[in-house]
């Protein structure tokens, strides 16, 4: 079967970039993005370290666990987040590196600083590299939704301008007691666009708008990309935010853990979410008239999923 999502690349002329993007995600939220500029053996540097760190005792993991901090830094302990609506615990564990700002930014009261694990050599560098590389993928993809949307290419530039933007590492162990719980439970992301790796193995789902399960998988090295919360909001839904679930694997898969990687790009926190004008009219009423800072929209929703 093939998959009803725009598989692109980066390298498209920037027009045809911006129809397909906007297509499939106007229609499923979602869309694979090829030849993103990010370079497969720093990728692969990634997934080992991750797996290496993930693979430390329980006890070392959770030194890196910061209390109160809403799982914005450091170590998050397996079946702690929950989707909203649910009341079981996704079965996952993960860890959060997040933007550095220099000393005495305005916006560190936004962004705490990282914590970096030391029993992993080259962990700081490999993914402070990777950080600034999805920045620059997701700024590609965020130029051709300007286009999309009939704005600048770079009106998005100054909305992510030091945005509070999180990558995070995600380890799904094996599964031997679900007891009704499931790696990632139907949910939506956060944040302006989210753009994972290590989706190829079978299990990342999308909702369509007809009700069916839609399978995401892209080709190794490939990214899933898709439109969060607060760009929905922005477009007045005309980009979606579609609901997104991890099932659990059945049989010999279920043995094995699944790692992967998103990069959960967010605005600023000081950037107020107002609906776009271009994305009103008679046939599309503003549905959300209430502006509301980013910051003010992720502490919100950071409440409903339990890590604050």
């Amino acid at each position: 079967m093939t998959s009803p999502i725009a598989a692109v690349s980066l390298n498209d002329p920037i027009d045809q970039l911006a129809d397909r993007l906007g297509a499939s995600f106007g229609e499923y939220g979602f869309a694979v993005v090829q030849d993103h500029g990010i370079d497969q053996d720093l990728i692969a540097r990634a997934e080992e370290l991750s797996r290496a760190f993930f693979a430390l005792p329980e006890d070392v993991k959770r030194s890196y666990f910061i209390a109160g901090g809403g799982g914005a830094r450091g170590y998050t302990p397996f079946k702690t987040e929950v989707a909203k609506g649910y009341d079981k615990k996704d079965l996952k564990e993960f860890w959060h590196i997040g933007r550095t700002l220099p000393e005495g930014d305005p916006l560190a009261d936004y962004m705490a600083p990282n914590v970096w694990p030391t029993e992993v050599e080259g962990f700081r560098e490999t993914f402070e590299t990777l950080y600034a590389e999805f920045e620059k993928a997701g700024a590609k993809i965020l130029s051709a939704i300007a286009l999309h949307l009939g704005l600048e290419p770079n009106w998005f530039d100054a909305t992510v301008e030091k945005g509070n933007s999180v990558m995070r590492l995600l380890h799904y162990p094996p599964i031997e007691n679900a007891d009704g719980a499931v790696r990632a439970a139907p949910h939506g992301d956060i944040n302006t666009i989210t753009l994972l790796l290590g989706a190829e193995e079978a299990g990342l789902e999308l909702l369509s708008q007809q009700g069916e399960w839609i399978p995401v998988q892209p080709p190794k090295g490939a990214l899933a990309v898709n439109i969060g919360d607060m760009l929905s909001r922005l477009t007045n839904d005309r980009l979606r935010s579609t609901i997104h679930q991890v099932r659990n694997p059945e049989g010999e898969r279920a043995r094995h853990s699944r790692y992967s990687m998103p990069f959960f790009l967010h605005f600023r926190p000081d950037f107020e979410i107002r609906t776009l004008t271009s994305c009103i009219d008679d046939e599309h009423p503003d549905q959300y008239p209430d502006s509301l800072t980013a910051h003010d929209f992720l502490a919100i929703r950071l409440k409903e999923i339990g890590l604050m």
